[in-house]
């Protein structure tokens, strides 16, 4: 039997699905005033990973949604992406997951039943690493294929972590390597030898558990995940939320296996180009390897994390027992003319 190609039946893939950070701008003009809803800690104003409802009680409930087209051809290993990547939201914020619903759309006249089963067992599957119930969901008749999750999780306040709460002096640090984006478009330009989006595979579905230990630390004072938007896009969100500025150590940024080789092939995902539109302006000048390779369009990314200078010892200790060995990747400083500089 012929086996199924699931990135052939979309017109985009993963995180690269999403929409310009300058549309969606335009988009989202009129935000929910947190005045008017004195319990929403977190609404959209910041552009942060997920909405937080105080409970009253030093816990917030935690809401996010992230779904999106496949990125991988086997679909057990796409709904275990689609399902890793909505979960992070909730790890960036300082939070636990407690269940998710999928969101599921299926092009029924053109993709079989059991095809659709194997990408909702990869999501189920995801959930029970969590430790978690995927407790239902919503399915739909579409013209491509969709997976995704809404999920609800908890924070002790104390803990929640923001875009705002960005400082000056503090080291920055990626939990994940990037290139995905590079890599999963060379597979969908058939460019790719079979073993080198292995390393990308094993990224996407790792999940970002270590952000709820994080934290908990005095020292970190930030948090996100890196997505669609890409590194760049993200800092930037980060440093216009808390107004501070970024340096950027290029040589510095982790990057997975193979990715110079494909981004030298011209295997630059779409989204990522319409990421610097978007941003570009607020960023320094750069050459087009940095330009790249810091807005490629990332799926179920790493945790960027910003820790205070003066006190690492903790963080790198944490970081360990968690299975993170990091270093520092830039830092952030006063605000100046530019968001990010890249170094």
């Amino acid at each position: 039997m012929e086996q199924i190609k699931l990135t052939e039946y979309s017109h985009g893939a993963g995180c690269g699905c999403k929409i310009s950070p300058m549309l969606l701008d335009e988009i989202l003009k009129t935000n929910i005033s947190t005045a008017l809803y004195p319990q929403l800690l977190v609404g959209n104003e910041h552009k942060d990973d997920a909405a937080a409802y105080d409970l009253g009680n030093g816990t917030s409930v935690l809401s996010t949604t992230d779904f999106f087209m496949p990125i991988v051809d086997d679909p057990f290993t796409f709904g275990r992406i689609a399902a890793t990547n909505a979960l992070s939201d909730i790890y960036a914020m300082g939070g636990k997951p407690l269940m998710a619903i999928s969101i599921f759309g299926w092009p029924i006249d053109k993709l079989s039943a059991d095809v659709a089963q194997q990408v909702i067992d990869g999501g189920r599957a995801v959930c029970e690493e969590a430790g978690i119930p995927l407790a239902g969901g919503h399915s739909i008749d579409s013209p491509e294929p969709i997976f995704g999750l809404a999920v609800t999780g908890l924070v002790e306040n104390e803990n929640l972590m923001k875009n705002s709460g960005g400082e000056e002096d503090c080291y920055i640090f990626l939990t994940k390597p990037i290139g995905i984006g590079i890599l999963t478009t060379a597979q969908k330009q058939k460019k790719i030898e079979d073993t080198h989006i292995d390393a990308a595979v094993n990224a996407m579905v790792t999940l970002n558990k270590s952000g709820s230990a994080l934290a908990s630390l005095k020292s970190v004072v930030s948090m996100t995940d890196v997505t669609g938007f890409g590194l760049l896009g993200h800092l930037s969100e980060v440093c216009e939320a808390s107004e501070i500025s970024a340096n950027i150590w290029f040589d510095k940024v982790p990057l997975l296996p193979n990715v110079e080789k494909y981004r030298a092939l011209g295997c630059i995902p779409g989204g990522s180009r319409k990421n610097f539109m978007s941003y570009g302006h607020k960023i320094s000048q750069m050459d087009d390897r940095q330009r790249e390779i810091l807005c490629d369009a990332q799926t179920s990314g790493g945790l960027l994390v910003l820790v205070k200078k003066d006190a690492l010892e903790e963080f790198y200790s944490v970081a360990r027992s968690e299975g993170l060995e990091l270093e520092p990747i830039g830092e952030t400083v006063a605000q100046g003319k530019h968001l990010v500089e890249v170094l």
